[in-house]
């Protein structure tokens, strides 16, 4: 057996990222330590999607990964739609003329394009709780602790450069190193950045959504098969609607989107009732107002994101995943880029030998992963704009020239190459 590495790692948060990250790292043999806040290990029940780079990034980082990810994935269901992200149409019926037609030959609700994924990569959409039930299988007894809310951080003054995390419950604990996964209401980042930096806490987005289930046999009752089990987003002024499937195709996931200007509620998370809900796609053409009108739970879910920071670490301290850079989830790359900072921060800590050059390893993690993740975020905002008809207008030619390209860059990564960049910094450093 493999001599573990001299030096110790405190994962805070036992998310996606977080669990990841830990998978990772046994890879490598570097003794790590859980601390999550919940008393289990949880996720809110919603779909998410993760794009071929995060495929090759669970690739990268273990078949484990891969595997749980292929078990939960789901992709579209009619065979001439294996390669689409999402087919596009509008639902908002404001955009047609007097004849119901949006452009010539379309109308509301007919498919215009189809954003193509263009690679071989696996890709699809997952049930969250599942993929992280399946993820939890690989991470050994006693890793974990549970109910370890940080509250914050202190170095140690003896010259060791360690670090104590300070939890809720009046306990402490110190390691050699803490990266925090966290999520978007991160305590490490705020500890890291300080609580009179903007960027310290994730502002809102102005957008919100809300979220739905609905059987796929009912979706395709009302919609029919094409549209009923396949990815598809609905344009509008102010809003869209977007629609996967997942739970092996038994289950559409609908997520519908509106904007207000500010969020003026101390939750992010709000009821409302159904009749507000339909009320924001009153004007809507039929598709979205059956949609709309077959969801259960009108919840009203803000979206906030982390407006760009100078650094990921400090000391002995990293960001990963959305404790770094919480994104809206416009372009379904979010989740994706927190899977491949696990890929990335394991390679380098594979590097390191002894527990001084950790921050060596952060600081080549922090100048490869930062610019790439807080493009993610600001694209992310101008997508939602562009389904929303907000960047280009609703001229659907510049919409769908902007769209068809926009994520290449996402999705065509060149990851083992930016992993050895990565690799380099830290070995010239």
């Amino acid at each position: 057996m493999a001599t573990p590495k001299p030096f110790n790692i405190a994962i805070v948060g036992g998310g996606i990222t977080g669990l990841t990250l830990a998978i990772a790292l046994q890879q490598h043999n570097i003794p790590i330590t859980i601390y999550e806040a919940a008393q289990h290990f949880s996720e809110i029940g919603a779909g998410v999607a993760f794009g071929p780079n995060a495929a090759l990034a669970m690739k990268r980082i273990s078949p484990t990964i891969l595997d749980a990810f292929n078990k939960c994935k789901t992709i579209n269901q009619g065979p001439s739609k294996a390669n689409s992200w999402f087919t596009i149409r509008v639902g908002d019926a404001r955009k047609a003329d007097a004849d119901g037609y949006v452009k010539e030959g379309k109308k509301v609700g007919d498919a215009l394009y189809d954003v193509e994924l263009n690679t071989d990569r696996d890709s699809g959409g997952v049930y969250r709780a599942h993929f992280l039930e399946e993820l939890v299988k690989a991470v050994p007894e006693g890793v974990a602790n549970f109910g370890k809310k940080l509250m914050d951080i202190k170095t140690v003054d003896d010259g060791s450069g360690d670090v104590v995390c300070v939890f809720g419950d009046g306990t402490e604990a110190r390691h050699d190193a803490v990266i925090g996964c966290d999520g978007i209401k991160a305590t490490t980042r705020r500890w890291l950045l300080g609580d009179d930096n903007p960027a310290a806490k994730a502002v809102f987005s102005g957008k919100y959504a809300y979220r739905g289930l609905i059987p796929s046999k009912d979706a395709i009752e009302m919609l029919g098969e094409e549209v009923g089990q396949n990815s598809n987003m609905f344009f509008g002024y102010n809003g869209h609607l977007l629609t996967f499937p997942i739970e092996g195709g038994k289950t559409m996931n609908v997520v519908a989107f509106s904007s207000c200007k500010e969020w003026n509620h101390d939750q992010w998370v709000i009821h409302t009732s159904k009749e507000d809900m339909e009320a924001d796609f009153a004007e809507w053409g039929p598709h979205v107002q059956k949609v709309v009108g077959a969801m259960q739970k009108p919840d009203i879910w803000a979206l906030f994101y982390h407006l760009p920071c100078d650094s990921y670490y400090k000391d002995r301290v990293c960001l990963l995943g959305d404790a770094a850079h919480a994104s809206t989830p416009h372009q379904g790359a979010g989740a994706g880029a927190c899977v491949e900072d696990s890929l990335f921060m394991s390679e380098l800590l594979k590097e390191v030998e002894k527990k001084e050059d950790i921050v060596k390893a952060f600081k080549a993690f922090d100048e490869v992963r930062r610019p790439r993740t807080q493009k993610i975020v600001k694209t992310s905002g101008e997508a939602g704009q562009l389904y929303e008809f907000e960047l280009e207008g609703d001229d659907l030619d510049k919409i769908e020239k902007n769209q068809t390209q926009r994520q290449r860059w996402i999705w065509d990564y060149d990851m083992d190459a930016e992993v050895e960049r990565a690799r380099q910094i830290y070995h010239s450093s």
